[in-house]
């Protein structure tokens, strides 16, 4: 019985090697295999960085919302509009206002 286990496992082995031979698995960096040491980082983020990162996120969401809020309106106008069309009558639409001569 270990025989065939072994016979098994040696072309998996065989297999595994063959692929890191050739280079299709990712490279770890040497600081990711010991976990002992650490690594310094060269950048450093500072708080006139993280207000500006802060305030394109606010104005994004901003953005978002405010175009949330303009769909839901348009779709409650298309909706109170096609109520109106399916009920027969005439005029739904919002008056045009003509400018005054």
């Amino acid at each position: 019985m270990s025989g065939a286990a072994l016979h098994f496992s040696f072309p998996l082995r065989r297999i595994r090697e063959a692929l890191f031979s050739l280079g299709t698995f990712a490279r770890y960096h040497p600081s990711m295999i010991e976990p002992g040491q650490t690594r310094e980082d060269k950048y450093v983020e500072t708080a006139r960085e993280r207000r500006i990162a802060n305030a394109v996120l606010l104005f994004f969401l901003l953005v978002v919302v405010g175009g949330g809020i303009w769909l839901a309106n348009a779709m409650f106008e298309q909706r109170r509009l096609e109520d109106c069309m399916a009920q027969g009558r005439g005029n739904c639409a919002p008056p045009i206002e003509t400018p005054a001569r």
